[in-house]
């Protein structure tokens, strides 16, 4: 059991939601593979004058994903997709593979990752941990053009 003496928080402030903000950013990946969207994400926070409030990500693909990551050693990303190659490896006996054998191991991917993902912006700043990035996943072995919705909820200004 914790102790209460090693749990705190900030007392709840509130703000009006006064403001619906939208993009559609696009992303042309090199094929499987991490995209690191961060600075996209918080150039959009920026224009759409984000003050409090929450940025959502939503992937329009069902054979690429959205995680939220470790951004200080490469070894991570490249761990990872070892990691989901072996969960859903390219001669895993699919019956689904109309565009290739990595097409039904991309769909299992992507349902074991994120299609959307919620980021708090707090003081105009997307509240990110200090390792912690933004990325795409493309889960299919050649390039492919992805897009991302992105839209702020919150208190602009």
């Amino acid at each position: 059991m914790t102790s209460s003496k090693s749990i705190s928080r900030t007392a709840p402030s509130a703000v009006t939601a006064d403001a619906l903000v939208t993009s559609l950013l696009t992303v042309q990946t090199a094929g499987a593979g991490f995209v690191d969207l961060t600075a996209e994400v918080a150039k959009f926070v920026e224009e759409a004058c984000a003050r409090e409030g929450a940025v959502t990500l939503f992937v329009r693909h069902t054979s690429a994903s959205l995680t939220v990551q470790e951004n200080a050693d490469p070894s991570v990303l490249d761990d990872l997709m070892i990691s989901l190659g072996r969960l859903a490896p390219e001669d895993g006996g699919w019956s689904h593979d109309t565009e290739g054998p990595d097409d039904m191991p991309a769909h299992i991917k992507t349902m074991l990752t994120a299609t959307s993902l919620q980021i708090p912006v707090l003081k105009r700043q997307l509240a990110l941990g200090v390792w912690q990035a933004i990325y795409l996943i493309e889960h299919r072995a050649r390039p492919h053009r992805r897009e991302v919705v992105l839209q702020f909820m919150g208190r602009i200004g």
